[in-house]
């Protein structure tokens, strides 16, 4: 026995170590009990008692405990050996131990009171996704080796606390107040060393989702439609123009004999030519010869198909929404404000964060110094969402559901995409060293396998909505699409009021002389 319980101690009657125990026949199950009763032989363990019926037969037992707290064993018939016969095997070993019939404790973790009420009838399924999944598998895999699920609940995942102790679901596993995390829970550094993961049932994913910005509102659309070469070539060609117009025009005077009007219309004359035709607008005084009106034509046509091929791309342009927004970096430079959901996990990776992108992300957009965090809740998130220029951190399949109900076929197109946790997919957890490792892994892999797991995740997850009528939508314009123009149109009054007024001071200066 001090033999046994040394082993013990070195966690030596676990899988995958295998023991085989001889024994005399005269011992009863009783007698084994008694022998075996303060060891930790449980349904993880591979403990083989042979016995020597008589001379000719040899039996085949596993013995193994339901729980560390119960002193009953259950007996199992391995199989039976015979002299000049052969190995009679009844059962197999850990795979077969389904019908367990014990009672395990789960601890849940539940965010919102109401969804206790909801855990299965697939209502609200925005709101505590993964625990109402969870919930449902964990009670699907006990039904496999009829274990009956007790239940507890907690607000948390689980974190320390200021005297470094682990509250919530991590708290209960830790001390060892629950068998199994019925919720998922993220894989971090300092949790390795004191639970399990087991399996990952959840593909849960949380990240910045908004509608992609127009075009206009990152950059000046009025500089895009033509390429560098063909606005070289419009200047070359107007200043081309311009130098023909002014030869023509002086040439026009000195036929007509009008040689003290040369200087002083000529050149004047050729310049608003020139630009009411770049701006199709027209002129005031055209040339009176056949050249200089050739001329004239040439260029009011050629700009004007410059101009309609302008405007029918500047049509298009503002139509156009912008995928220059692809990093976490991009996002934070650009002008879009952001917000979070307002969840537990949340709080925690945002806060703690040090990479340098991410936290200056926290410290700028979501929690400027000396204003409210921006944590919302996911309907108040999507509706601002909805509304164009905000990005919104939230789980995926959660924030999908209220997309899908809440917003128009033309606004579920455009919809950009970018990670910030820098964490895998959740997975289930258990207690450290548990004996029911194998057997939960077994059973959630067999969940897995038969699609009962994916069944779940699509009931509850919803998935990003598909764009199907991005090409009828009808966009409308407003200032900061125009911007550039209203600015050109602004400076271009205040460079006329300022050349009214010079005029004036001029004419009144020199008039009272």
């Amino acid at each position: 026995m001090r033999f046994l319980k040394q082993a013990q101690q070195w966690k030596l009657f676990a899988s995958p170590f295998r023991w085989i125990a001889f024994h005399q026949a005269t011992k009863t199950p009783l007698a084994i009990e008694k022998t075996f009763r303060n060891l930790s032989i449980l349904v993880d363990s591979d403990f083989n008692l042979v016995t020597h019926q008589n001379n000719r037969e040899i039996s085949y037992r596993k013995i193994y405990k339901k729980r560390i707290d119960e002193s009953t064993f259950e007996v199992e018939d391995f199989g039976l050996w015979r002299q000049n016969s052969y190995f009679d095997r009844q059962t197999s070993s850990l795979n077969d131990r389904k019908n367990l019939g014990t009672v395990l404790k789960a601890c849940i973790v539940i965010t919102h009171n109401d969804s206790l009420n909801h855990l299965e009838d697939k209502r609200d399924k925005h709101i505590d996704s993964i625990a109402k999944v969870n919930y449902v598998l964990v009670l699907t895999m006990a039904s496999i080796y009829n274990i009956s699920i007790n239940f507890s609940v907690t607000n948390t995942w689980g974190y320390k606390d200021n005297n470094s102790q682990w509250n919530g679901m991590m708290g209960e596993l830790v001390r060892r107040e629950a068998d199994i995390g019925g919720t998922s829970l993220f894989l971090l550094k300092e949790r390795i060393d004191l639970i399990e993961y087991i399996a990952m049932i959840s593909p849960t994913r949380s990240k910045f989702v908004f509608r992609q910005p127009k075009l206009s509102y990152v950059t000046n659309v009025y500089t895009l439609p033509f390429d560098n070469r063909v606005w070289l070539s419009t200047v070359v060609l107007v200043l081309i123009m311009l130098v023909v117009l002014y030869f023509l025009r002086k040439w026009e005077f000195a036929k007509i004999k009008q040689q003290e009007l040369l200087h002083k219309t000529a050149y004047p004359d050729v310049v608003f030519i020139t630009i009411g035709a770049v701006c199709q607008q027209g002129a005031a005084t055209l040339p009176h010869s056949v050249p200089g009106r050739i001329a004239t034509l040439w260029l009011f046509v050629s700009l004007m198909f410059i101009y309609v091929s302008y405007s029918a791309n500047i049509v298009a342009l503002l139509q156009t929404s912008s995928n220059s927004i692809r990093t976490l970096e991009d996002l934070l430079k650009s002008r879009i404000p952001i917000g979070v959901d307002d969840t537990i996990f949340n709080h925690f990776f945002f806060t703690t964060t040090q990479e340098p992108t991410r936290r200056a992300l926290y410290e700028r957009k979501v929690a400027p110094p000396g204003k409210r965090p921006n944590f919302l809740s996911i309907e108040e998130g999507v509706r601002r969402m909805r509304q164009g220029l905000f990005a919104f951190h939230m789980e995926t399949g959660a924030g999908y559901k209220i997309v899908g109900e809440t917003f128009t076929e033309d606004e579920k197109c455009g919809l950009q995409e970018i990670q910030f946790l820098q964490v895998v997919d959740p997975w289930l957890a258990i207690q450290k060293n548990s004996s029911y490792q194998e057997l939960l892994k077994i059973g959630f892999h067999l969940l897995r396998e038969t699609g009962i797991q994916q069944r779940e995740n699509n009931l509850i997850y919803t998935k990003k909505p598909s764009c199907s009528s991005k090409s009828s939508t009808f966009f409308s314009v407003g200032l900061v699409d125009c911007y550039p123009a209203v600015l050109i149109f602004a400076e271009g009054l205040a460079a006329g009021l300022a050349l009214f007024l010079l005029e004036l001071y001029i004419h009144k200066k020199f008039s009272n002389q």
